[in-house]
């Protein structure tokens, strides 16, 4: 009986704990928000309808939601080993550039084929930038946590070095991007949605 009262009161805790957290920072951002002359239930009406409010609104949020997710794993794998990396971003940059390199390089191959070898670069890239991370702690002492978040920079430099440099597109004026993979070789999008 002992056990499943235990049970239950970790259920509930690990429930309330967010909910309360969530709830008390909204009040506190609320009280900014009045202070500056808004009403903070206008404003939370607003974020909702811009996030939530329209089946466009909707997409967008799982568009943009997708890479946080990515980079959520990215801290929460290593944390299972007692590392707090929040490099992430920089894991997610090079994760995108070993795909793109890849795709751009296999331009006869085979679109399944395309796929995964992205998938793989892109797993392989951004698991080595975690990895230095690591290999930095290890081997120099250098806490994990600054140093992800420092090779982070050097991360989307090289990004920026490689777009705007050797593999931009030269029909990208504006905007400076690689030449297209295809449509063929990207991941499709959910049925019905502009959500890949």
């Amino acid at each position: 009986m002992m056990r499943v009262n235990d049970n239950w009161r970790g259920a509930i805790e690990a429930l309330l704990i967010p909910v309360v957290a969530i709830l008390a920072t909204m009040v506190i951002f609320g009280l900014f928000v009045a202070i500056s002359g808004v009403s903070p239930l206008d404003m939370y009406a607003l974020m909702y309808k811009g996030g939530f409010g329209t089946w466009f609104s909707w997409q967008n949020t799982l568009q943009r939601a997708a890479p946080l997710i990515l980079t959520a794993l990215c801290t929460a794998i290593p944390a299972q080993l007692g590392l707090i990396i929040i490099g992430g971003e920089g894991a997610l940059v090079l994760g995108g550039l070993g795909a793109a390199m890849v795709a751009l390089s296999m331009p006869n191959a085979s679109p399944i084929a395309i796929q995964m070898a992205m998938g793989f670069a892109g797993m392989a890239a951004g698991g080595c930038f975690i990895l230095l991370a690591g290999a930095l702690r290890h081997y120099r002492g250098v806490n994990e946590t600054i140093s992800s978040l420092l090779l982070t920079y050097i991360a989307i430099a090289v990004l920026n070095h490689m777009v705007e440099g050797p593999w931009r597109d030269p029909a990208s004026l504006n905007k400076p991007s690689t030449r297209s993979i295809g449509e063929a070789h990207m991941v499709g999008l959910i049925p019905g949605m502009d959500v890949h």
